[in-house]
């Protein structure tokens, strides 16, 4: 018997309404839920037989139609990012967890193509505790077919902006059920067309996630369509090989065209999603402890290699002699880099000055080196960051304020205090007071010149402080109701100096108060830092150790915290959380 979909909206994170199905579980009570997440050009509707076909009682089922698709609104094919798509994921899970009352814990994604994508960035940008993930013939690497298409496509978007580029997939080739082919070509909700910025997005985006899906920890079955005209296998198998799970399965399901779950024979797919649903639900949750990532892991063979110096005289020893040589000759032309030279790339001199983002240098030389230094992809994060800590700040005060509870601050390792400051100025509720501090006198006698020019002496002080000495911190007065701890622990790839500097926020701050923090799952130039970069440190290389999601999460839930709010900057490299405090 077909089950019949309730119709209803959610609001996404720009207040967006955006169009989902929710079918009921038909027994009385149900184990959990199924969220799908339908191909490019789709929508929900045609998740329709997903739903009679695979049974499952006992499970709710939702599927939403993303934003450009089905009843969804804006331009067809298109969004602002794959980002905000991803983040839009988040925002419905989330709606799910609020309306429905359904936990993370007890829900299951299947994903097809571009929802596999969108689906896999999800899981690991955001770590959400979810039962199983299950994608299908994801859109990891689009077949172009054209040479140099991809190339010429960011070329194009760069020089004339964001286009559209029309499907030239017929419906014949995604899958040999004649039913299936006829309704795509007849259903007026389909999309043809996919914008540049999406398709290109979404490359970027699968090879972020690719090359990084050790940081997976959901068990994760993948179906893998045999004859697929659409997609690439290599990169499927290549991110399925790095998944760390014990109970990830992979099926090649040999003949099947790219519609994986409406192909002719889709029964073969769902018996095994059946069969993975049931062993995943048969047993509590799965989750690794990752608390210990620093001594055994993936992230800690990579900080090993990136201590580890090449050969003198290997090409590899030679390209990175030459960028520092290059760095201390011709970049100290740009104030950025000179900066960077003095104080170390990590210092709060130097985040200050990219919080500044006023290129300076010596001549239009120096000024075009300069802006090109503060328009890498690292200090692009940087900023990003900055705007996503304090949306998550003000969110915290407004709901210190709308509890009757007073916004006491305090930041453990507050650099100058630009980003910590500019939030306070910007407090849409009243300040109690605030608490900087900092290991280093001069980000301190900065940082206390930056209050006294924003006027805020009255309300904010700027002390020296450890931010790994947990007593000190547990001392601090009056308590806290809203901690920020941003770029710290970036930089330290030791979990035992993280768990010590968190046991002190977790005395100092009220039952019920906040913390935000910040991570680095990822760094697109991860080893140039290292091997050419220096820190802070009395002139060290800066290594840094990526802390997947999961693993930040994790210490800061054993320091008596949970996470109840997040947000990625536009590539991936930095996150910010908000969590409260238990009790």
């Amino acid at each position: 018997m077909s089950r019949t979909a309730q119709e209803h909206t959610f609001t996404t994170f720009d207040d967006t309404r955006l169009f989902y199905r929710h079918w009921p579980a038909t027994t009385p009570s149900a184990k959990g839920a199924v969220v799908m997440f339908h191909r490019g050009h789709e929508h929900s509707g045609r998740m329709q037989h997903i739903v009679d076909e695979l049974g499952l009682e006992d499970f709710a089922f939702f599927a939403w139609d993303a934003r450009g698709h089905g009843a969804s609104p804006g331009p067809r094919g298109d969004a602002p990012s794959v980002g905000a798509l991803v983040r839009d994921v988040e925002t419905f899970v989330d709606h799910i967890v609020a309306t429905h009352n359904i936990r993370k814990e007890n829900m299951t994604i299947l994903a097809q193509s571009v929802g596999a994508v969108l689906a896999a960035a999800w899981v690991h940008d955001y770590a959400p505790p979810v039962r199983a993930m299950i994608l299908a013939s994801p859109a990891f690497s689009v077949k172009l077919y054209v040479p140099l298409a991809l190339p010429a496509l960011r070329l194009r978007q760069k020089l004339t902006g964001n286009f559209f580029i029309n499907s030239y997939v017929k419906a014949k080739f995604l899958t040999h059920d004649a039913v299936r082919v006829a309704s795509y070509k007849n259903d007026p909700l389909i999309t043809r067309a996919i914008s540049a910025r999406i398709l290109t997005g979404l490359y970027s985006t699968a090879d972020r996630i690719i090359a990084d899906a050790a940081s997976i920890q959901v068990p994760t079955q993948l179906l893998i369509s045999g004859a697929d005209f659409v997609v690439r296998h290599y990169p499927q198998h290549a991110f399925y090989n790095a998944l760390p799970c014990p109970h990830n399965e992979r099926h090649v399901l040999e003949g099947f065209f790219h519609d994986t779950l409406g192909e002719e024979k889709r029964e073969k797919a769902f018996e095994h999603i059946r069969t993975f649903i049931a062993a995943r639900y048969a047993a509590p949750r799965w989750e690794a402890d990752l608390t210990a990532s620093d001594k055994a892991g993936p992230s800690a063979v990579t900080m090993k290699w990136l201590q580890t110096p090449y050969p003198c005289l290997s090409a590899k020893g030679l390209y990175y002699k030459a960028g520092r040589v290059a760095l201390k000759t011709l970049g100290t032309l740009s104030e950025g880099v000179r900066l960077g030279l003095d104080t170390g790339f990590d210092s709060g001199s130097t985040l200050d000055y990219v919080y500044r983002n006023n290129p300076k240098g010596a001549g239009p030389l120096g000024r075009a080196i300069d802006t090109a230094y503060l328009n890498s992809p690292g200090w692009t994060g940087i900023r990003a960051r900055k705007v996503c800590a304090e949306a998550l700040i003000t969110q915290a005060a407004a709901a210190l304020h709308a509890e009757g509870r007073p916004v006491q601050m305090l930041d453990i390792a507050a650099g100058h205090g630009r980003y910590i400051l500019d939030a306070l100025k910007e407090l849409p509720v009243p300040l109690a007071g605030a608490l900087l501090r900092d290991y280093s006198p001069l980000n301190v006698e900065a940082g206390n010149k930056a209050i006294r020019t924003r006027n805020l002496e009255d309300k904010v002080r700027f002390v020296q402080g450890d931010a790994f000495n947990a007593a000190s911190i547990a001392d601090v007065t009056p308590r806290p109701t809203l901690a920020v701890v941003s770029g710290l622990y970036e930089l330290f790839p030791d979990n035992a100096l993280i768990r010590e500097s968190l046991r002190g926020l977790s005395l100092a701050v009220e039952p019920g108060g906040y913390l935000v923090y910040t991570n680095q799952p990822w760094h697109p130039q991860l080893e140039y830092i290292a091997r050419v970069l220096t820190s802070h440190q009395g002139g060290k290389a800066w290594a840094m150790r990526c802390r997947s999601q999961a693993e930040m999460d994790q210490l800061v839930a054993c320091a008596g915290f949970h996470k109840i709010a997040q947000r990625v900057d536009e590539q991936g490299i930095f996150t910010v959380s908000l969590a409260r405090r238990d009790g």
